[in-house]
């Protein structure tokens, strides 16, 4: 590829320069750091809309860049595939989820939501539900569902400027986050987007260079999507796995049930649809056609990203089993990349049978393995395994800490907008001056940052189930009143309120549950699942009953009044079209927005 070409064109000088891991890993985040600073002191806002919604200016192509990076959080970049590498086929389901999600999202919530054209999730849900406790409700839903998405994001920085600048994980945290934070309070929503589509282009150049590398390593073809159909590996790492006793790769619903596979994919589709602070991005473009366009150019983005992570996966884990089993025990422990991620505590040798050899017969992820690998360092660790220059290691780090940031921005603004927009502003204090808004936004975003670092130090799992619990909480709350609220012209308020209300208590209560390790500090969880569904799916079954109770009280308590009606029409049909149907005796006509 042209980019592996450039990189060996120049890997003399860099090999003249004398650089580490280290001192790459250190230049390329430092620098990467400073050029948001810079983006967002050069976009510096003093008004309401460009605070919230970037004075609606964004052009498409740039907001497609920018609504990737946000929805593509350290789940994407640094959890995804190794989800893959250890679960196999089962690992699949967060690729569908995910990506179904968007065409959901891209096709039926974000054109009419642009049309409507508010700043936030809690805005629409309070007008089309016409009342102050629907956006009350809607906003504490924005911050409960942000607050469990941001704590994935932080322990990916944590893993990050753990192993690759030597801080400490709690530190790392609060740096990180702190730095987040400022470019929010500096910028908003302005900074935000450019930043995001800067770190877009990080991230991806960081995961495709590392993907083409290790395709070229193992197979002399830097193209990775064809080198695993045109060669043998991924047979290759099914045999290896059956021979060392590890189980089969490509075997389906081993980790999961069908039941489980169903729930977890399609909670992580109907929760994509639901993220508040991916929806606020088409809030930023000129019109709901520009945010089709920028809907498909996101599209495009995630799919180099998505098509990549799935050969990553294969090729690393069978890099991973080729380099370290049936080696000496001794010998790998001083292997450079073993010795720095053994520091950092996600990856353990133990010669548990006392025979000085490697034997990887369990599942690298159980404590009872000889080794065990934490599945959110496969894609950080792969170029340091396969031997790649250190200007690439480091690439592939600012590239992990630009898929956090990014997510951790967007997620920030969200939570600042739902409290100073939806519930200081719309229903405290309506007579507030800009300033005294954005004053609010501003030490919210410093708040939720305080709250955010706490929940990523102590988080409830690794990066990718941390996200997908999120997933789950939008779509068992949000998720069903923004689709109603679109698609339902009698879906009222009472009915949108008591499902809100019960989608996210049930599931908030589940996960609980299900996490009273983590979260309330007990030994053992309270409940291992419920109807078969553990805290990864549990949002699919809250999504039903925020349905079925909106549905139900909807049709027996009185119907919206005609002006919301009237709101529900204009946002799902084009300007002028309902009269061009009428003047054609019902013929279709659109017309452009």
């Amino acid at each position: 590829m042209m980019l592996e070409t450039m990189l060996a064109l120049f890997a003399p000088v860099i090999a003249q320069l004398g650089l580490g891991v280290d001192a790459w890993s250190l230049i390329l985040i430092v620098g990467t750091v400073i050029v948001y600073f810079v983006v967002a002191i050069a976009t510096h806002v003093t008004d309401t809309d460009e605070f919230y919604v970037a004075d609606r200016s964004i052009p498409a192509i740039v907001n497609g860049a920018a609504v990737a990076a946000d929805w593509m959080s350290a789940a994407s970049f640094i959890s995804l595939a190794g989800l893959v590498s250890f679960l196999g086929y089962d690992g699949t389901i967060y690729l569908m989820g995910w990506t179904g999600g968007y065409v959901v999202l891209a096709l039926l919530i974000a054109p009419y939501l642009r049309k409507y054209g508010k700043y936030t999730i809690p805005d629409f849900i309070g007008d089309r539900y016409y009342s102050d406790t629907a956006r009350g409700v809607a906003a504490l839903a924005t911050l409960f569902v942000s607050l469990t998405y941001i704590a994935g994001q932080m322990r990916g920085v944590g893993i990050v400027l753990s192993r690759f600048l030597g801080l400490d994980i709690t530190i790392g945290i609060i740096v990180a986050l702190g730095l987040v934070a400022l470019i929010g309070v500096i910028g908003g929503m302005e900074a935000i987007t450019w930043t995001q589509a800067i770190q877009y282009t990080v991230l991806i150049l960081a995961f495709l260079i590392v993907t083409a590398a290790i395709s070229l390593d193992l197979t002399g073809n830097p193209f990775p999507q064809m080198a695993l159909v045109t060669s043998d590996i991924g047979a290759r790492l099914t045999q290896l796995q059956a021979d060392i006793q590890m189980g089969r790769y490509i075997v389906p619903f081993r980790e999961y049930s069908q039941l489980q596979v169903f729930a977890i994919a399609l909670t992580l589709m109907i929760g994509t649809a639901g993220l508040p602070h991916v929806i606020m991005r088409f809030y930023t473009v000129p019109s709901a056609s520009d945010a089709r366009r920028s809907a498909g150019y996101a599209l495009f983005f995630i799919s180099l990203l998505y098509l990549s992570a799935p050969v990553l996966a294969i090729f690393a884990k069978f890099n991973l089993i080729q380099t370290l089993n049936g080696a000496s025990v001794s010998e790998a422990q001083n292997i450079p990349w073993v010795e720095r991620w053994s520091q950092t505590g996600l990856l353990t040798i133990n010669d548990k049978n006392g025979d000085g050899v490697i034997q990887m017969t369990q599942s690298l992820t159980s404590e009872a393995s000889e080794v065990f690998i934490d599945p959110d360092i496969i894609v950080l660790a792969t170029p340091e395994v396969a031997g790649l220059a250190p200007i690439v290691i480091g690439l592939v780090a600012a590239g992990g800490l630009a898929a956090a940031l990014s997510t951790a921005d967007g997620l920030l603004i969200a939570m600042s907008s739902a409290v100073s927009h939806d519930i200081y502003y719309k229903i405290f204090n309506e007579e507030a001056s800009q300033r005294k808004r954005l004053l609010v936004a501003r030490i919210v975003i410093l708040a939720a940052a305080v709250v955010a670092a706490y929940l990523g130090i102590n988080p409830p799992g690794f990066v990718a189930e941390v996200v997908a619990i999120a997933f789950g909480l939008a779509a068992a709350s949000l998720f069903p009143p923004i689709l109603l609220g679109i698609f339902d012209r009698r879906m009222n308020r009472e009915g949108a309120i008591t499902g809100l209300l019960v989608g996210l208590i049930f599931t908030l209560v589940m996960v609980v549950l299900m996490r009273a390790n983590v979260v309330l500090g007990f030994e053992e969880p309270l409940l291992d699942s419920f109807l078969g569904l553990g805290a990864l799916g549990i949002g699919l079954y809250g999504s039903i009953l925020n349905f079925a109770v909106a549905l139900i009280i909807s049709r027996f308590t009185p119907a919206p009044p005609d002006d919301v009606i009237e709101l529900v029409e204009e946002i799902r049909y084009p300007r002028g079209s309902r009269e061009a149907i009428a003047a054609d005796g019902g013929s279709e006509t659109t017309s452009d927005d």
